[in-house]
């Protein structure tokens, strides 16, 4: 069983992770906006993924005899400067989105809560991962400046990515 605390720390990372959800869906309509296609793919990925994360605390909460409580969602950022500039914004959010789970993992720690913190775990992991994938698409548009044929191949590139639901054990 959940404390209360965990169960509304839990149910604030189930809005965070929905939230991060529907700000790359809101990045994908930017990018379709903007006739970069690729990118728009792969926002678009990125926000099922997102989801996938959310309603796998989800899961978690109810398994765990919680009760989830859903918030309103904040609205997202609607427009950005430039590629470079979203993408930055990315790698700013997923930072945040960092924090935010090693702070659950400090709390399942400070109330012994193990399974909590063995749950937690692969969102650790999930996390190094999201910000090297930022950071390298990153790492390309820097050195594509602004050049748009470098642009262009990226785009293409990006929208290869394809979201897969990692396999659960039930």
């Amino acid at each position: 069983m959940l404390s209360k605390t965990m169960e509304e720390a839990l149910n604030e990372q189930i809005n965070a992770e929905f939230y991060s959800s529907y700000m790359y869906l809101s990045m994908s309509s930017y990018f379709e906006a903007v006739g970069l296609s690729g990118c728009a793919i792969w926002m678009q990925a990125q926000a099922q993924e997102e989801w996938f994360h959310g309603t796998k605390i989800y899961h978690y909460v109810l398994g765990r005899g919680g009760r989830v409580i859903l918030k309103a969602i904040a609205q997202p950022q609607s427009g950005w400067d430039s590629t470079l500039s979203a993408f930055e914004n990315v790698l700013t959010h997923e930072q945040k989105v960092t924090g935010l789970i090693n702070e659950l993992v400090n709390l399942a720690l400070d109330e012994r809560d193990h399974a909590t913190n063995i749950f937690l775990q692969w969102f650790v992991s999930e996390q190094v991962e999201e910000e090297a994938t930022v950071g390298d698409v990153l790492n390309k548009l820097k050195l594509i400046g602004g050049d748009a044929s470098g642009l262009f191949v990226l785009d293409q590139e990006l929208g290869q990515r394809i979201f897969t639901p990692p396999v659960q054990a039930k």
